[in-house]
């Protein structure tokens, strides 16, 4: 009874592992504005906002400082000679034009430079096994770590990577399996997480963009149930493969009463409720009697207890779908 009781209450309900597919970006994150180069490509341009944070540099005139100017709450600006302009709702590009068209009587052919340095409010979606999933409102710049934590970090089960999705306009992403749509309106990268977190590969740290999707998909798991001394799930690496013994060992080993010769995987079929039982004798495999026998993921490894005689698949079955208080370990 003790090997079912331990069952009913360690087995999860969320065995399966669904495929993952990067979020598409909703009309309100696709670029809003966009124009085409000389090559053809579609170019696009960031349109100022209320709260945005500007410098304004005219060539030779002393007058205008490189001082931070905040866009006012009704999308205006302050400037000598000229006083109240409209910024909001433009690009960098228009705000010169207009502010060099002003300036004309006073200033002869004056250069003007708008540079924005910090961005509004800015949306950004984070999805997937964080704590708090949602739209973030961020303020001035914020890398991709800053921005997870800020989602409440990373769920237990959680893979290894993020994918983001980025407006073209905002340049390539800086990671070497970045791909552009055919459009070439949206970025994706692939970013492991494991360098950001432990600062391994600071480079992929990168800098989070208004408009960003970063998704967080549910890592890929193989279950070690039974007689072992940390049952539960464990999140495999991307592109990582367990073999038993590798299992048996993130399980800290099996107890005592063990039965390992009398182990079993439960592997899930495609489109088929009811598993198939492979045998497994992990004391041969432990001897070099046997080959070692690799897990795919979703797969159940049972280390049963010496007491009984034989696993019940259909018991094993039922509290799959009945128990709670499964144990998902990180490593």
């Amino acid at each position: 009874m003790r090997f079912q009781t331990a069952l009913t209450f360690c087995l999860g309900v969320l065995l399966s592992v669904p495929s993952y597919t990067a979020p598409q970006a909703s009309d309100d994150l696709k670029p809003r504005e966009a124009s085409v180069d000389e090559s053809g490509r579609l170019r696009y341009e960031y349109k100022l906002g209320a709260d945005d944070e500007i410098t304004v540099r005219v060539s030779e005139e002393d007058g205008f400082s490189e001082r931070p100017i905040r866009i006012n709450s009704d999308g205006h600006i302050k400037l000598p000679l000229i006083g109240r302009i409209e910024a909001a709702g433009r690009s960098v590009s228009e705000l010169e034009e207009d502010i060099s068209a002003k300036l004309d009587p006073y200033i002869k052919n004056p250069i003007v430079s708008v540079n924005i340095t910090e961005y509004r409010s800015q949306p950004v979606s984070v999805l997937g096994s964080v704590n708090r999933p949602g739209v973030l409102n961020l303020s001035g710049s914020k890398t991709l770590a800053e921005v997870i934590a800020m989602a409440g970090g990373l769920k237990e089960d959680a893979g290894y990577s993020v994918i983001l999705t980025r407006e073209s306009k905002w340049g390539t992403i800086p990671i070497d399996n970045a791909v552009t749509d055919p459009g070439h309106r949206l970025n994706r990268a692939r970013i492991p997480l494991e360098g950001v977190t432990d600062g391994t590969h600071p480079e992929d740290n990168i800098t989070i963009r208004p408009h960003d999707v970063i998704s967080v998909p549910r890592g890929q798991m193989v279950y070690i149930m039974g007689e072992v001394d940390r049952a539960g799930g464990f999140v495999l690496k991307d592109q990582e493969s367990l073999s038993v013994l590798q299992a048996v060992s993130l399980a800290g080993g099996y107890r005592p009463n063990a039965w390992p010769s009398h182990a079993r995987i439960l592997r899930s079929n495609e489109g088929q409720t009811q598993r198939t039982e492979v045998p497994v004798n992990i004391s041969a495999i432990a001897s070099g009697k046997a080959s070692d026998l690799h897990l795919t993921p979703n797969d159940i490894l049972v280390v049963p207890n010496n007491t009984r005689k034989m696993i019940e698949t259909r018991i094993l079955e039922s509290s799959i779908a009945i128990g709670t208080g499964l144990l998902i370990w990180r490593r």
